[in-house]
């Protein structure tokens, strides 16, 4: 039985693409232990998952911590084969704290090097998958994702349709406006659908401002993990929303999305994508405070 290794950092969106990578690498290991390194905000849905053995946190210390490097060397340390899904420059550094075994990634030096000169490039899940394949992994499963489907979440009438009106706080520009979510939120609830607002607590203001325009609006803001968030998903007629990671872990169960895209970030890179790859409906405006409340409305698949 070999130890393996799969590292995967990073954001929610990051992560929630990785899905199909890390059941490629569990079928390819079905006899083998696999330990997962990640942050922490990940470790409690991982270890849910039925990928991983273990599942260890990357607490990042700083280069000149010394007591925090030696411990993360010692989780990189005693592995047959590590799989870097992060492929980031830190990523790579860890390469040389794990001894330099048998390694798949950008690291210089790996044994299974991502060769690619067109990497960047691609998309994240065809990325993956080419790194994958240059490691001898041919064989790419579906995800099963029947352990997130029966989380645990709070209850909500049917039917019902997912709203998202956060990204990440250093970049405003990926965020339409609250009060177009809003004006749509009223048009949803005239067709017999119930919105409901997901995003983490410190996103509730914008919550607010979507309940001041349309009050019947369900507030989960701070009130989902993850599993709860993809259960919701699992279950919406549909979700809209920014391009954030919340709106990854929706197309993964499957529920119909629209994300909106700004000028900001390039949906052929980083678009969330549909089980077996399909692409979500996407909307672009170069700015989205000019995408019309009017245009969105019109995309929404408000009928089953």
């Amino acid at each position: 039985m070999s130890q393996v290794l799969v590292i995967r950092l990073g954001a929610l969106g990051d992560f929630v693409q990785s899905f199909a990578p890390f059941a490629a690498i569990r079928a390819h290991h079905a006899g083998d232990d696999i330990t997962l390194l990640t942050t922490a905000p990940f470790a409690a849905m991982a270890r849910r998952s039925p990928w991983f053995d273990a599942v260890e946190v990357d607490a990042r210390p700083l280069w000149w911590q010394v007591g925090g490097l030696r411990r993360l060397a010692g989780q990189l340390r005693g592995f047959e084969m590590v799989y870097d899904l992060q492929t980031s420059a830190r990523s790579s550094r860890y390469f040389w704290l794990a001894g330099r075994p048998p390694w798949s990634g950008i690291a210089r030096g790996a044994r299974f090097a991502h060769a690619n000169p067109a990497r960047d490039a691609m998309h994240t899940l065809e990325r993956q998958r080419e790194q994958l394949a240059m490691a001898g992994i041919s064989v790419f499963p579906a995800p099963d994702l029947s352990w997130l489907a029966d989380a645990a979440h709070p209850p909500v009438p049917e039917p019902f349709a997912l709203l998202v009106p956060g990204a990440s706080p250093h970049r405003p520009a990926k965020r339409w406006p609250a009060s177009r979510f809003g004006e749509v939120a009223r048009l949803i609830l005239a067709e017999g659908v119930r919105p409901v607002v997901l995003g983490t607590a410190a996103e509730h203001p914008l919550a607010a401002e979507i309940l001041a325009r349309c009050p019947e609006v369900i507030d989960l803001t701070g009130a989902t993990d993850l599993p709860a968030l993809a259960a919701l998903a699992a279950r919406a007629r549909f979700a809209l929303g920014n391009d954030t990671g919340p709106m990854h872990l929706a197309a993964a169960m499957a529920c119909p999305c629209v994300v909106l895209f700004s000028g900001a970030s390039d949906p052929r890179l980083t678009a969330p994508r549909m089980p077996g790859g399909g692409w979500p409906l996407v909307l672009r405006a170069p700015d989205l405070a000019d995408l019309a409340a009017a245009r969105v409305a019109a995309a929404l698949p408000l009928r089953p």
